[in-house]
């Protein structure tokens, strides 16, 4: 069949170009704003894209129109398609019916953590001998991409409970299929889509609801809303709970870890009982959790202790999570997703142990939907608590965030921690803090960059200052 996605751009949409071509279909997308990393790997598939949104496009003649979910009416070309009736799915729908369906999936779901859960458990499943087709929300390492598709019967899928399409509101897990269910937190998030934290309770109460009888829910209760919700739901689940975390009550527990050396150590109990001893090259009581909801749910796949300790030892991580973009004059510059302000006290938490004694220096710009917004103005005050020294850059696009609610103060911000003894400013772009940072570098530092979106390629050209001095 020939599919065309409008909006091919997004990170799931042009992971689902690339799995559709390589189920033999013929494959072509248009998009507005075309940029790497996800361009360049659809021009490196040879996949056709269109440049903008026109109704001409729709003379392309494809079988199945994929709109994706930053599309909305009013779009020219979504509009050309809704006026000839023809044929139009959301993402989340194809993927469930061409490469889900009749297959055992794994979705990792959660406020934080899911892109590198889901690349872990990616790979642990790969080193177990389950060749899984695979669907993640970044650029999975050990792969070099972000979606495969084999003929095994496993999926592992990153479950995002973001909506599916301007015409379907639900998230995306809510599409996938789960045999096997991780959901590793639930905050409020996505103050765009949802109104409250009992919407997004709700959301994810539907996931747990899918999850088979002869399958796994994988819970992480040191989230006191996920707690929350399994109460909500007791006697209303029909599968195998598994409940994860370093809590006392939890049934798989990580304890006695160890941070101390140039790996995390940690032992995992299970109903009260030494189950195994592990270890990461991960930093950070998140990403302990991370590994353990993984090991809940290779063991129930039949993988072993040893080959998943192999696959702990040889994973690669995932690009912009404390992603180390290059040490230059002795300054360590690094990359992550960080935005919710939970991520980035989490984030900064477990690099303040990584780099014990060095200067830490936050670099954070409030680009997602929620960070952008006043919803979150009072847990970002206390967010960057683990740094030594701050950078708030301007609110990306504060007009059209502003039609959403009221806006973040960054100004207010910046005050609120200096109130905490630091060092706090604000600039208004990637520019202005290079400029800021340049003579303020020293020999040792650690430069977070935190940002969801590119941030002006700002740690190219704060390694290309520090260059310049060497």
């Amino acid at each position: 069949m020939h599919y065309h996605l409008i909006g091919i751009c997004g990170t799931a949409m042009a992971s689902l170009a690339g799995m559709l071509q390589a189920g033999g279909h013929r494959v072509t997308g248009s998009d507005q704003n075309v940029y790497p990393p996800m361009s360049t790997q659809l021009e490196a598939l040879g996949i056709e894209i269109l440049n903008g949104y026109r109704a001409e496009n729709a003379d392309i003649g494809a079988d199945c129109v994929v709109v994706g979910n930053a599309i909305s009416r009013g779009n020219p070309e979504l509009e050309e398609v809704l006026n000839r009736k023809l044929v139009y799915r959301s993402q989340a729908e194809i993927v469930k019916e061409l490469f889900i369906r009749g297959r055992r999936s794994l979705v990792v779901a959660g406020t934080h953590g899911k892109t590198t859960t889901t690349s872990i458990a990616t790979w642990v499943a790969e080193v177990g001998g389950l060749d899984p087709s695979f669907l993640v929300g970044g650029v999975v390492q050990n792969f070099g991409a972000s979606f495969r598709v084999t003929d095994s019967d496993f999926f592992v899928i990153e479950g995002d409970e973001y909506d599916t399409a301007y015409f379907d509101k639900k998230p995306k897990f809510m599409h996938y299929l789960p045999e096997i269910a991780i959901v590793n937190n639930i905050e409020f998030d996505h103050a765009d889509i949802y109104r409250d934290l009992q919407e997004i309770k709700f959301q994810f109460s539907r996931l747990m609801n899918l999850v088979p009888g002869n399958g796994r829910l994988i819970c992480g209760i040191d989230s006191p809303v996920v707690r929350e919700v399994l109460d909500e739901m007791h006697g209303r689940l029909f599968t195998q709970i598994e409940t994860f975390g370093l809590s006392d009550d939890a049934k798989w527990q990580a304890r006695y870890i160890d941070f101390t050396g140039d790996v995390t150590r940690f032992t995992v109990f299970r109903d009260g009982h030494s189950w195994g001893e592990f270890e990461t090259h991960l930093i950070g009581e998140f990403n302990v959790r991370n590994c353990l909801a993984v090991i809940i749910a290779a063991d129930a796949w039949g993988i072993r202790k040893e080959q998943i300790q192999h696959a702990f030892d040889t994973f690669k991580s995932v690009k912009r999570r404390m992603e180390v973009r290059g040490t230059v004059a002795g300054v360590t510059v690094i990359d992550d997703f960080a935005h919710h302000p939970t991520a980035v006290e989490e984030t900064l938490k477990a690099l303040r142990m990584k780099y014990d004694g060095r200067r830490l220096i936050a670099v954070f710009e409030p680009r997602s939907w929620s960070s952008r917004l006043a919803v979150f103005q009072e847990p970002y005050s206390k967010a960057f608590s683990y740094a030594d020294y701050v950078i708030i850059a301007g609110v990306y696009n504060t007009s059209k965030a502003s039609e959403l609610g009221k806006v973040l103060d960054v100004g207010e911000l910046v005050k609120d921690i200096e109130l905490q003894g630091k060092s706090a400013f604000s600039f208004p772009d990637a520019d202005a803090i290079v400029e800021h940072l340049t003579p303020e570098m020293k020999d040792g530092d650690v430069i977070a960059v935190m940002s969801n979106g590119g941030f002006g390629g700002i740690h190219d050209k704060l390694l290309a200052v520090l260059g310049d001095r060497e």
